[in-house]
């Protein structure tokens, strides 16, 4: 059997190999995946009987996203790490950290919904300081084991140079996602806490999702992105699940209909084409939230990014998948 179809196999048959062993493989990841996806039903039900309202939306939505996106998130890092070969400590360090922050970072805003306030940027009290500091050092933590991996399968060599690339560019297309995340407490003050440092007042807000409006507004159904002003959150969110995106765009391109009309070297080219041009979306969406623009009102400089944007992607495609269709000859990624 080639390496080509070896790795392409275990590309397509090792979630659910892993998942059978992910206990051995990792307890503390593993046990972190479980419990994100265990919590789910009880915060709809908390949804259902306790109509409190936290932040301009019903408390109990946001620990349910964080539980939901935490545990898509855990699961994707558990399989990726099965690609890494060798560094047995490395990857265990990497799995344990990530199972560690996941679950911090969760349990920290199921625990401030219950005492009825907000989570992030809270600097209302003593206690609400020390937890946002906490969930800021493990969300940093997270970004450095996300990294970490990112570098290790951007110089290990695999068989299969579609996969390779599918998964390097969905780790940095994440880590670009989480990114956004220091923006929003960069000097990022909403209008409210701008007023109280003018005023000499104690400032309780120290940073936000949105950009030229406060937290809290007008914004999409369940999302809450704002509709008022620019949101973070939107670059945010679509960078994260560039970790997904990509290595499903290279599973699609390892499947055998795609291996007989695509030579090697044009579907790396795609897979190339379509990294560059999510990782552009993400920027995009960022720099239209730094305008203090909302994601459903975009102006014509937007729209004319996302023109360029798209012109580009296109214009990559069709380069990529020019040139010969016989295969090409087997190279290493």
């Amino acid at each position: 059997m080639t390496t080509n179809s070896t790795t392409t196999r275990h590309f397509t048959s090792l979630p659910p190999a892993r998942w059978q062993n992910a206990w051995q493989f990792n307890r503390v990841l593993a046990l972190a995946i479980l419990l994100h996806v265990a919590i789910v039903p009880l915060l709809l039900m908390g949804m259902a009987v306790d109509p409190k309202v936290i932040g301009g939306a019903n408390g109990w939505i946001k620990p349910l996203k964080f539980a939901l996106s935490g545990g898509i998130y855990g699961a994707t890092m558990l399989w990726m790490l099965t690609f890494v070969q060798g560094r047995h400590r490395w990857v265990q360090g990497i799995a344990n950290v990530t199972g560690v922050a996941l679950i911090v970072e969760t349990a920290l805003i199921t625990l401030q919904v219950v005492r009825g306030t907000t989570s992030h940027f809270n600097a209302a009290t003593v206690f609400d300081g020390i937890v946002f500091s906490i969930m800021g050092t493990f969300i940093l933590l997270l970004s450095l084991a996300g990294f970490l991996l990112a570098i290790f399968l951007l110089f290990q060599r695999l068989p299969d140079p579609v996969v390779a690339w599918g998964l390097r560019w969905g780790l940095i297309i994440a880590l670009a996602g989480m990114s956004s995340g220091a923006l929003m407490t960069s000097g990022n003050l909403p209008p409210s806490s701008q007023a109280a440092v003018a005023a000499g007042e104690p400032v309780t807000v120290v940073g936000a999702h949105s950009v030229g409006v406060d937290d809290g507004g007008p914004g999409l159904p369940l999302l809450g992105w704002s509709t008022a002003g620019g949101d973070l959150r939107v670059g945010h969110f679509f960078g994260l699940h560039g970790l997904q995106l990509l290595p499903f765009m290279a599973f699609l391109l390892t499947r055998p209909a795609a291996r007989r009309r695509l030579t090697q070297r044009q579907r790396v080219r795609l897979i190339w084409i379509i990294g560059i041009g999510y990782l552009g979306l993400t920027i995009l969406l960022t720099w239209q939230a730094l305008r203090a623009q909302p994601l459903i009102t975009p102006d014509g400089t937007t729209l004319l990014a996302v023109g360029l944007l798209a012109t580009g992607v296109g214009v990559g495609v069709l380069l990529a998948l020019a040139g010969g269709r016989h295969p090409a000859p087997h190279q290493l990624a």
